[in-house]
């Protein structure tokens, strides 16, 4: 599957850390929220996160700055499914562009009763 844009978001003050920089905990929680978003579109149901890794910030990005999520499903299991998502930062008066963050997140199907759900055409 092709990597596609699942969020788009701009940073404000409340997302920077003491350092005067964008908080690396506000990019991580975009790229989930984005990574989330495929998962259950992919799965049709709904998608839990099960397991977080590979996390780098590669860039930095100021209040007032563009963040694109993209994402895509690089794995997929019974019931899960494995999204690699990356964020990438357009500064706010230019179209300069810097990838600020990366990392994978592992998802869990469930049905209707919170119970684990087989991924359409999952033996």
């Amino acid at each position: 599957m092709a990597e596609s844009l699942v969020i788009r978001a701009t940073a404000m003050p409340t997302d920077l850390n003491p350092y005067g920089g964008v908080f690396g905990g506000w990019l991580m929680s975009q790229l989930a929220l984005g990574a989330g978003s495929l998962a259950s579109r992919i799965g049709r149901s709904k998608a839990v996160v099960v397991h977080a890794s590979d996390f780098t910030f590669p860039g930095t990005m100021a209040v007032g700055d563009e963040l694109s999520v993209y994402a895509e499903v690089i794995a997929t299991g019974r019931t899960s499914l494995t999204v690699a998502a990356r964020g990438e930062g357009r500064e706010r008066n230019g179209e300069a562009l810097t990838e600020v963050a990366r990392g994978q997140f592992k998802f869990v199907l469930l049905d209707e009763n919170d119970r684990p759900r087989a991924l359409d055409g999952a033996d």
